[in-house]
């Protein structure tokens, strides 16, 4: 279980993006973070695993306070988190393969990553991984060939990779069209089922968020101000999180579904590519 207690974050300039934030995630659980640009999602997320340092409060993953560690227990913990990035964060000239690999640098020696001599069980598992996302024809193009899409398929397997026990994952669907979008949140949500992964999904799309997602938080100046059920994202607590506006075309109504639940997630490029000599 993750557990916040009073998280806070003032930066410099003196602007508080958090004021005190209390949640409390369950293993295997999905939530949505929603709310306006500036709301604090982005840094709520990377103070979990410290990429932004929190200014005060507690972040427990487990029994292990992640606010009082030092850097190298702070670099064993991260191996509990996979972080899955807006923007991919894909080394463009390496393969899809070494992208993933990448996920075990944290598991490997310096050396052995620098040569990029993984052991045949990391490996097996890439291979099973990209297999799972969709991608298992695709092991040797460089990522700057792949689609958004692909990318952001390739970023979940490298996350998965870590074998974490949570994934905090910023904005997955901000640059990709409706249907891939559909399909990337149906995966992550699948894997954390399968896998009993608990996922915080920083997330724009209301929308995607009620339809996936098994809890929604909202966000508004750095506070909490909904923590509830998909369901219970009605025009009223819009309003409290986002301000005035006519809501009524973004509420999912209820026993709406997922019209495409049932199509296989396909991108559209389907160059197969040998994979011989990596096997």
């Amino acid at each position: 279980m993750l557990r916040l207690e009073q998280l806070k974050k003032q930066y410099p300039t003196g602007d508080r993006a958090l004021k005190g934030v209390d949640l409390e995630v369950p293993k295997g659980q999905v939530m949505a973070l929603i709310g306006p640009s500036g709301a604090g999602k982005s840094t709520l997320i990377r103070c979990i695993n410290r990429l932004v340092e929190p200014s005060s409060g507690r972040i427990a993953l487990g029994d292990v306070d992640i606010t009082a560690i030092g850097h190298g227990a702070l670099r064993r913990q991260r191996r509990r988190m996979g972080m899955i990035f807006q923007e991919y964060a894909l080394v463009e000239r390496l393969s899809v393969m070494e992208n993933v690999l990448s996920g075990r640098l944290g598991y490997v020696g310096f050396w052995r990553s620098y040569f990029r001599k993984f052991p045949q069980s990391d490996i097996d598992e890439a291979f099973r991984l990209l297999e799972r996302v969709g991608l298992d024809h695709m092991v040797d193009k460089r990522a700057d060939e792949l689609s958004g899409g692909q990318r952001q398929r390739v970023g979940i397997a490298r996350a998965l990779i870590q074998n974490p026990e949570l994934l905090l994952v910023d904005e997955p669907t901000a640059s990709l069209d409706p249907k891939t979008s559909r399909q990337i949140m149906r995966l992550i949500c699948e894997l954390c089922e399968e896998r009993q992964l608990a996922a915080i999904i920083n997330i724009h799309d209301v929308q995607l968020a009620q339809m996936f997602a098994q809890r929604i938080v909202g966000l508004q100046v750095g506070e909490v101000v909904y923590d509830g059920p998909p369901g219970g994202l009605d025009e009223d607590v819009l309003t409290r999180i986002y301000g005035a506006e006519d809501w009524t075309a973004t509420i999912k109504r209820e026993g709406e579904g997922d019209a495409d639940a049932n199509l296989p997630p396909v991108d559209g490029d389907t160059l197969v590519e040998s994979v011989d000599g990596l096997r």
